[in-house]
Order: structure tokens, then sequence, then C-alpha cells
């Protein structure tokens, strides 16, 4: 238990201070949970003065009646400043570590999310957290405020009644030991349950995002069934874990009944010996149904305080994936050439690049071109630094790439992807993505040379329009324009185009061509094309086959020696070339 308050404490950051007055306010509590004793020892008192024929005297009733009071007010007091400490603790810390995993995530490898589900990422900033948000300080509050009111009130019964308060103490050892064999099968069983629930979500969000797919196959039964099994799943191992702690709780609420019942026996034997008064007896068998109280219902509470831990561990694991910028500084380039030097990079053991090198002077532009799979979307990748080289090196106007943070070196950066994401929120807030201090007049603007103006303006809601997760509202090509609009309003001196115009079709074609003009004006472009029109004029092209650099020059150049170049144009000019023959 211990270690647990310390992590959730390591955990909480700067609401260290919050969750320590929230436990110093339960402790408290507990003192004058503790108070109602007094009153009734008062009480009692002077019920047996008066039952051996003399007076209660007067002051009993008062004494006893404030002595309630002060219980009341005191415990009123602290439980509202704890609930308040606790609460605000709890909130803050979430959203703290929300902010921070996030802000972690965008520093990690782009391999940390291939080789993590998605569900697992989502249950960890969700349900996860939520987990902890909603049950720690709170879980952890009542166990070990429940020991320390037990702890409170046994040394109080050594001190009035020693032989009661040692059994006392015996009952409560006891159940510490049972408690701890509850945590060690929490240990075992709370990672199968939040396994369970991270398949679950993974599972839901498979099905979801894959709905269109499994309709046109009509695989509705048989993709269900990947659901159900995690249903199933998260059932057994919720049930299996709950059965598991019913038997364990049941044991240590036992352990109590048998210490209240031998303290029962031992003040009457002691009283009957002439030991202690009955006073004492009185007080003693009304105290053994109190002093037990608030530690009898930390039983049903382990499991969800190893649940924690449990939680605590999974958020760790994510904080501990390494970042990528650790030891980078915030650069500010005065130059934006590319030097690619005898780069080399694997997935795992699957090699894909190997001694590729070319340099990209500024405001030039570089296409590559070559068959899928030959490592042009990885080669830009890594000038973005998405992932980190294998072997060689990048340079950013005359920086490694590892020297910049990922801020300072993205900030240098716009992107547009052949398969643009577009967050559910209006097209205004999509295009200020990356400047959203951007007034409307410029988003208009940039707009405007993105060639999208128009189509938004026709919309319902114009610039305000939602378009959907994803951007499901609008076509390939509209989407691929606000990506391109989004692009030039960030206005960086690096644009990487990884096969940008590759969506979109032939009547759009010169209106996405003219925008891609707009935005690369001046820029030093790093491109992936597969339109002959969007490399034509490029500066320079580099060939990739499995990896390697095979040819590099330009387009003239190029398409006059004999290799995959030139019959990678024949291919596009006789595909432009096709036309459908009337039966």
């Amino acid at each position: 238990m211990i270690k647990l308050i310390k992590r959730l404490l390591d955990f909480s950051g700067k609401e260290r201070g919050s969750l320590l007055l929230s436990f110093v306010f339960t402790l408290l509590d507990s003192v004058f949970q503790m108070l109602p004793i007094l009153a009734i020892l008062t009480v009692l008192a002077g019920l047996l003065a008066a039952a051996d024929g003399g007076v209660m005297p007067a002051q009993t009733i008062w004494i006893s009646l404030a002595v309630m009071v002060v219980s009341i007010l005191g415990r009123i007091v602290f439980n509202n400043l704890s609930a308040g400490r606790r609460t605000l603790g709890s909130f803050s810390m979430c959203a703290e570590k929300r902010l921070e995993i996030g802000e972690h995530m965008k520093r990690v490898p782009m391999g940390y999310f291939n080789e993590n589900r998605l569900g697992d990422i989502t249950a960890a900033v969700t349900t996860t957290l939520s987990d902890v948000e909603n049950n720690a300080v709170t879980i952890l509050e009542q166990v070990a405020g429940g020991f320390i009111h037990a702890l409170v009130i046994g040394v109080w019964l050594l001190f009035y009644e020693w032989r009661v308060g040692i059994a006392m103490f015996i009952g409560l050892i006891l159940a510490m030991l049972v408690y701890a064999v509850m945590q060690k099968a929490a240990k075992r069983l709370a990672p199968r349950r939040q396994a369970a629930q991270a398949n679950l979500v993974t599972a839901f969000l498979e099905y979801i995002q894959g709905m269109g797919v499994v309709k046109a196959f009509g695989l509705g039964e048989r993709s269900g069934k990947a659901v159900n099994q995690a249903i199933d799943e998260s059932a057994d191992a919720n049930i299996a874990l709950e059965s598991t702690f019913s038997a364990l709780t049941g044991v240590y609420q036992t352990v109590f009944k048998l210490a209240r019942a031998a303290i029962l026996v031992i003040a009457p034997y002691l009283l009957l010996g002439g030991g202690i008064t009955p006073v004492k007896c009185l007080l003693l068998l009304v105290s053994s149904f109190m002093i037990y109280s608030a530690v009898e219902m930390v039983g049903s509470m382990a499991s969800v305080a190893r649940g924690i831990e449990a939680s605590l561990d999974r958020l760790d694991a994510v904080m501990d994936t390494p970042v990528m910028d650790e030891q980078g500084t915030d650069l500010n380039p005065e130059r934006f050439d590319i030097e690619i030097s005898h780069v080399s990079f694997a997935y795992g053991k699957e090699d894909v690049l190997h001694d590729v090198s070319v340099t990209i002077p500024e405001k030039t532009t570089c296409a590559i071109v070559g068959p899928s799979g030959s490592g042009k979307s990885t080669l830009v990748s890594l000038a973005a630094r998405f992932w980190d080289v294998g072997k060689g090196s990048i340079r950013i106007g005359g920086h490694d790439v590892r020297e910049y943070t990922c801020d300072s070196l993205l900030r240098n950066f716009s992107i547009v992807f052949q398969n643009v994401y577009l967050f559910e929120d209006t097209i205004e807030n999509n295009i200020k993505f990356g400047r959203p201090d951007a007034t409307q007049d410029e988003v208009i603007e940039a707009a405007k040379k993105a060639c999208c103006h128009n189509f938004i303006e026709a919309l319902p809601e114009g610039y305000q329009t939602r378009v959907g997760e994803g951007g499901a509202t609008l076509s390939g090509g509209e989407r691929q324009r606000i990506s391109i609009a989004r692009a030039i309003l960030k206005d960086a001196p690096i644009i990487v185009l990884d096969e940008a115009t590759a969506s979109v079709d032939p009547e759009n074609e010169q209106e996405l061509l003219k925008a891609v003009r707009e935005l690369t004006r001046d820029k030093t472009i790093l491109m992936i094309a597969h339109r002959l029109s969007t490399v034509r004029d490029a500066d320079q092209i580099i060939v990739l086959d499995k990896g390697r650099i095979v040819q590099h020059g330009t387009h003239t150049e190029l398409i006059k020696q004999e290799g995959l170049y030139r019959r990678f144009v024949e291919v596009r000019e006789q595909a432009l070339g096709w036309r459908l023959e009337k039966v």
C-alpha cells in the first residue's frame, strides 16, 4: 500500500501537494471519527453512577453532546476539505497527464504506432486514465484511511485496556495478511482485465472503421465474431477477478467478525475477574462494533486498488517510450537545403533503404520515383524525422535532423500526404491547423491559392462547415486541396509532397496542379510522384528500386537512358493514350 501511495504521488506531478493534503485531512477525519467513543464513555459513566443509587451529573449530557457536536463538525469540515483536494487533485492530475502523453506521443518514433495497436494507445488515454481519475485517490484514501483509523483506535485501546488492545491488533494483523493475499491475486488478474479492455477497444475500433468493407463483402456476422470474442474475454476477465475477490473478501471480513467476537468474550471475562470496571467493560463492548468499521470495507476495494496500480504500470510504459529529440535543441536554420548522406534504414529486420545519398539545394525540386515498396515514402519520412535513420545522416540547413527538437524541425516543413487526414472540425480550423493564429482573410487567401475557395463558399455554412471524421463529407480531391491550403497557410520553407496528386480526378487535375505550383513557389521541394506532369519540371529526379538509387538526373537526361525511368514514362504515356473501343 505504501508503495502504491508513493507511486501515485510521483505520478501526480504538480498536484502532489493537493493529494498530500487530502491524505492529511483524511487522517484528521479519522481522529474526529473516534470522538463518539468518548461521548459514549461519558454517558455510560453517568448511567452507571445513577444505577448505583447516585445521580447522573447534569454536565454528563452536555459534555457528551459537545463531544458529538465537535465530532460531527470536525468530520464535516475535514470530509469536505479532503473531498475538495481529492477532486481537484485527481482531475487536474489526469488532465495534466493527458496533455503530457499527447506531447510525448508527438516525439516518439512513428514505429511506435506501427508496433502498438490503436486500441492499446486509445485505452491508455481513455479508460486507463479514467480509472486513475475516478478511483485512485478515493480508493487509496479509503484503504489508507481505514487502516489508519484502525491503528489510531488500536493505540488508544492499548492504553485504555492493553489486553483488549492486543486482541484488536491480532485481528488487524491477520486481516492485513489476508489483504496481502488479495493484492497478490489482483497482481495476477488485474493485468488480464486491462488487456481484455484494450482488446475490446481495438475490436470495436476495427469493426467501426472497417464497416464499409464489412458491408461490401457481406461479412457482418463474421466480423462481429471478433467483437463478440473481445466482449466475452472482457466478461471472463472481470468475472475471474470478481469471483476471486468475493471469496477473499469473505475471508477478510470473517477475520474481523472473529476478532470482534473475541473482544466480546474478553471484556466480560475481565469484568468477572475484577480486572476492569463495569464502565470500562460496557465501553469495550460498544466500541468493539466501531473499531473495525472503517477498515472492514477495505477488502472490497483491494481489486480496485491493484487495478489502479496496473493502470499506473500501463501509463508508465507509455511514458517510458524513448523520445526522438531528448537531446535536441531548438534550432532556426538560415538556409533550407537537404543533404541525405549514405542513409540506410530498416523496419525491424526488413531492410528498406541502402546507402542512399542525394543533395537538394535550397529552393529546388527533387522528385522521387520508383516501384511500390522501393522506399520512396520512407525516405521523405526520414527527412521529416518520423523515424531515425539506421546509418548515415540527413542534414537540414547544415544541421543533422537529430540535433533539432521535433517541434523546431517540423516548423520548417509543410507536408501534403496522399491520404489526407482532416479533423472533425470546421474547414476553417482544418486550414488553420498549422497556423492557429491566422486571420480569416489569410485562410481565405490560402484557400484561393489552393483552388478550393469556390467549392467551400458553395457549401451551406461555407468555411464553418464541419467536415466529419477524417473529412468524410468531402471528396478525395476536395480534401487534397484543403490539405494544400493548410500547407500554403503554414508557409514553411520545405515542402514534402507524398503523391499529393494521386487521388485527384482528371477534371480537377489542372486546379490541383495549379494549387501545387502555388504551394511550392520558392521552396525546397521533396516530392513523390507518379504523374508525369509533376515530375517533368523537377530540378532533379532520383529513381529508387529496392531501396537503392538506380538512376539520378533531370527528366531530359533520364529519358535518354535505358532503365527504369524510361519504362516509367512509357507506361504512363500508354496509360494516357488509352481509349474505350466502341462495341
